[in-house]
């Protein structure tokens, strides 16, 4: 993969877990699992790990929860409620004790004891004591600052406004779980559907929708309960040595504490924990999605510390994604903005993990080949990794009779109805996807690359998401990239639909305008990467753009090659890091027609501005540098585009060709490999001081 193609999966990735979290801590309307979530977030962190960086202080792997509603005031957390990293088996759990042992210096002999308790599905609550007082209580909202529900904790059965007993320190947090029982769910529910009420998809809406209420009475109304397995801000952190001697004193303090925390020892002690609780699971009365270990000594928490935003010494044991038999109905195809065809299949409704699932993917034509899939199958759903679930397997015994292997379309979808081809890989050998060759003529590449045109990497225009811009397109207002710039002209007959079709007003309207207007002086490697080329992104067009220098050095350069002048050809094939895939992808775009003459309206519209010309004798350029780790004074974008206009290549790997790596806190593998090489190795402040910034 290369950082392109990283960058815009980071973005798409960022932007779903940003949208989903929201979703699950603010709306109450999750879209996705658990599972479902845990494994995009995954695909999220193990991207960064390959490209740190892309890995931002706002990266959603970066933060937790969601910023908090307006509806309620905010509460700064005494001490920060940090989420946990999950383990998803076996080998993941044996992995965190070893972590564990060596931080610790601890051998192999050596017994390390932990809490394990059912993580509850639910939702997170800190609640203040001062003087055994209940002083206030709050959401985590987004581990820093969350929403002030006092009135509404006050009413949750279990949950004391005087701590019992004696011995708990003059301030403390108390953290756990508010959460809803099953069998009360289920009659509230019941109830709403036959008096036509708000049926909730599961019990931890329900729970979230009754406790941020702002009428503390419908909270009150509510079955709500609470188990404490935590703490944060305290006045007397010796007020117990141990996890387990922490939940001994909750007890006495008057909070109910989940009856199957336990004490156990080793990796081995934890997994027969969770076969235990993940056996009775549906039979405790609550949901849950997995187990929670915690070390049990807090001398030894101490030590070990945090990372990022998650605790060292904790870890959460995720249950496997639910599957689900159903019937496979039918298979459409999808068209994505370089022709890719993507098989989808249309479902009989089944409910997977508490969510009705209709589509599924199918991956690619040799997916369905290699699996067998059929329609009228019955296939096995699993939502466990993708945003759209997938076919684990088919069940063979109940095949209808007369089911045909299934064909792949040979010529698109769209109206033109253009021939399906199967690509090459760089290495010539025969790839999976299958992609329309209309290229932007085909109407559903068009409306997917004029999203890409409008996004932030582009053309970045304020107003015009890829949600508006598709009820533009259908209406007929944005075709192609010029057409973005001549919507303010074509005013007198668009304004209507702007405002009446559109939903907009007069203000967004104006903004709208503005914003575009602003975009008319145009960098030449966001033009050539607004041109929507196959295996040209952001970075590949700013190597073209220095390569060129200037939009008409591009155009007659390219315009030459694809009238067929070989020495053209050879120049754009020999340009340092281009070759002869991207040449190849350049000189087609500029032999179709079509494609010319949506560049050459796209070009009257806007200024492109020459591209920055590269340094030639600073004492970096032609250098091959690697960022890793946190950088504290520059953003990652700005330390590359720094180095690349003092003219040193900007690499996201280490290798023997690396020269300099900047490492940052934080950094990993890489800090490691070039350690292991030889190769040069500055802080931040010894780079910035040897490029004179």
């Amino acid at each position: 993969m290369t950082l392109d193609d990283a960058r815009a999966l980071h973005d798409e990735l960022a932007a779903q877990v940003k949208y989903h979290r929201d979703l699950y801590y603010r709306e109450e309307t999750p879209e996705l699992t658990d599972a479902e979530y845990d494994a995009l977030e995954r695909r999220l962190r193990a991207l960064e790990e390959d490209f740190p960086e892309l890995k931002t202080a706002d990266s959603p792997t970066a933060t937790v929860g969601a910023p908090i509603s307006e509806k309620f005031s905010a509460v700064v957390h005494g001490v920060p409620m940090l989420s946990l990293d999950n383990a998803f088996d076996a080998e993941d759990v044996a992995d965190f004790e070893k972590s564990l042992k060596r931080f610790l210096k601890l051998s192999d002999e050596d017994v390390v004891a932990y809490t394990a308790e059912p993580k509850i599905d639910g939702l997170s609550c800190n609640i203040l004591y001062v003087n055994g007082e209940l002083t206030r209580a709050a959401t985590r909202g987004d581990g820093t600052t969350g929403e002030d529900i006092t009135e509404n904790v006050k009413t949750i059965k279990g949950i004391p406004h005087h701590l019992q007993g004696s011995g708990f320190p003059e301030r403390i947090e108390i953290r756990g779980e508010v959460y809803y029982p099953l069998s009360e769910f289920a009659e509230m529910n019941a109830k709403a559907a036959a008096d036509g009420g708000k049926v909730f998809a599961n019990p931890r809406n329900a729970a979230s929708g009754a406790l941020r209420q702002l009428d503390a009475s419908i909270t009150a109304s509510r079955p709500l309960r609470f188990f404490a397995y935590a703490w944060g801000e305290v006045s007397d952190p010796n007020f117990t040595t141990t996890q387990s001697g922490a939940l001994d004193c909750f007890r006495a303090w008057g909070f109910q504490v989940n009856p199957n925390s336990t004490r156990v020892e080793g990796a081995a002690g934890l997994m027969d924990v969770y076969d235990r609780i993940q056996k009775d699971r549906s039979h405790l009365g609550y949901d849950i999605d997995g187990v929670v270990y915690k070390v049990d000594r807090l001398d030894w928490q101490r030590r070990l510390g945090f990372v990022s935003r998650s605790p060292r010494w904790a870890i959460a044991h995720k249950f496997p994604a639910e599957q689900a038999l159903t019937r496979l109905l039918g298979i459409d195809i999808q068209v994505g903005r370089i022709g890719t065809l993507t098989p989808v299949g249309r479902l009989e409704p089944v409910n997977v993990g508490g969510v009705v699932v209709t589509n599924v993917t199918l991956h690619n034509a040799d997916e369905i080949a290699r699996k067998d899939i059929r329609i009228g199958d019955m296939v096995r759903v699993q939502r466990a990794g993708d945003v759209i679930p997938q076919v684990v397997g088919v069940e063979l015994s109940e095949r209808p009779e007369g089911t045909a292997e299934y064909e792949f379309p040979t010529v698109c979808i769209c109206p033109l109805k253009t021939e399906v081809v199967r690509e090459s890989t760089a290495g010539g050998a025969e790839g999976v996807a299958r992609r329309c060759s209309g290229d932007q003529a085909c109407p559903y590449q068009r409306v997917e690359y004029l999203k890409y045109v409008v996004s932030r990497r582009v053309l970045d225009v304020e107003g015009l998401g890829e949600k508006q811009l598709q009820k533009f397109y259908e209406d007929g207002l944005i075709q192609e990239p010029a057409d973005i710039f001549t919507l303010e002209a074509r005013d007198a007959t668009n304004l209507k639909k702007l405002k009446d079709r559109e939903g907009m007003g007069d203000l967004s309207v104006k903004n709208l305008f503005a914003s575009i207007e602003a975009r008319r002086d145009l960098p030449l490697d966001r033009f050539i990467a607004a041109l929507g080329i196959k295996h040209v992104g952001e970075t590949t067009a700013k190597l073209l753009a220095r390569a060129f220098g200037s939009e008409e050095a591009f155009r007659t350069t390219v315009t030459a090659a694809a009238e067929g002048d070989e020495e053209a050809r050879d120049a754009i094939e020999h340009f340092d890091q281009i070759g002869p895939v991207v040449a190849n992808s350049v000189i087609s775009y500029f032999a179709h027609p079509y494609q010319r003459a949506i560049y050459d309206r796209f070009l009257a519209q806007v200024r492109v501005k020459d591209a920055e010309v590269v340094a030639a004798d600073s004492n970096v350029s032609g250098k091959v540098i690697v960022f890793t780790g946190s950088l504290e004074k520059l953003t990652r974008d700005e330390a590359k585009a720094q180095a690349e206009r003092l003219g040193a290549k900007v690499s996201g790997s280490v290798s023997k060709k690396t020269d300099i790596v900047v490492a940052g806190p934080g950094a990993g593998s890489k800090l490691k490999t070039a350690t292991e090489l030889g190769i040069m190795v500055l802080t931040e402040d010894q780079w910035l001081e040897m490029i004179g910034a």
